[in-house]
């Protein structure tokens, strides 16, 4: 299998002429392991690329294995035919709040966000390619897999999968209150704040079609109630 190890907790982001912050350097986080965290809270990310001459960003489920991502879709898709081919830009977002101000201008969203840069691969191997679909259901719902029948081989043959490496990344990480706490707008009286944004999980809703004596596996009803990101693994 050609996905690496798994990073070590102390290293370090590099940065680049594409990741390098130029403004705002504050919400920047260089940790690596600040990058595994904004990849491990959710399981949707939006893939860009340039297709026909023109920018295309599609969002699309990911997994990720130790260094490598992991992206996939139909082998009709122009964006994943067209991504081994170019550099591409994959951006994972989490909104944890709206910050309301005193002022328009100091109006803002506390969040988590990361851009991953690379010319990614399409998997052939086909233990990879199991291996990096499985590890993309996980990222969504843990237990998944081993529960479900798992793709069978023209299932596999009509899906792409695309693996991207990590070494090329930045996060950013905005958080607190509004600033203009000490600003001559303080004194107009205004309310300003945080109002907290989450995603959460529902109760699971039934196929119409399933038989009245299938029961709710487990993997599945521990998820009600939850955070749609930050899932027990």
């Amino acid at each position: 299998m050609k996905h690496s190890d798994e990073p070590s907790a102390a290293a370090k982001l590099v940065a680049t002429d594409r990741t390098r912050l130029r403004r705002a350097r504050e919400k920047e986080r260089t940790a690596r392991a600040d990058l595994d965290s904004v990849l491990a809270a959710g399981f949707v990310c939006h893939l860009g690329v340039v297709v026909d001459d023109a920018p295309m960003v599609v969002p699309t489920g990911y997994g990720v294995i130790g260094d490598t991502l992991y992206l996939h879709g139909s082998v009709a898709s122009r964006s994943l035919v067209q991504a081994p081919e170019s550099v591409v830009c994959v951006t994972i977002t989490h909104v944890d709040g709206i910050v309301l101000a005193r002022s328009m201008f100091e109006q803002s969203i506390n969040y988590r966000s990361a851009m991953i840069y690379g010319i990614p691969r399409t998997v052939e191997d086909p233990e990879e390619k199991l291996a990096g679909l499985r590890a993309l259901t996980e990222q969504c719902a843990p237990g998944q897999w081993e529960y479900a029948r798992q793709p069978n081989r023209k299932e596999l043959a009509a899906t792409t999968l695309l693996a991207l490496g990590l070494a090329e990344a930045s996060v950013k990480v905005r958080t607190g209150p509004p600033g203009d706490g000490d600003s001559p707008d303080a004194v107009l009286g205004l309310w300003a704040g945080v109002v907290p944004t989450s995603v959460v999980r529902g109760a699971p809703v039934p196929d119409p079609a399933l038989p009245s004596d299938v029961r709710l596996p487990s993997h599945i009803s521990s998820m009600s109630g939850k955070p749609a990101h930050h899932v027990d693994r």
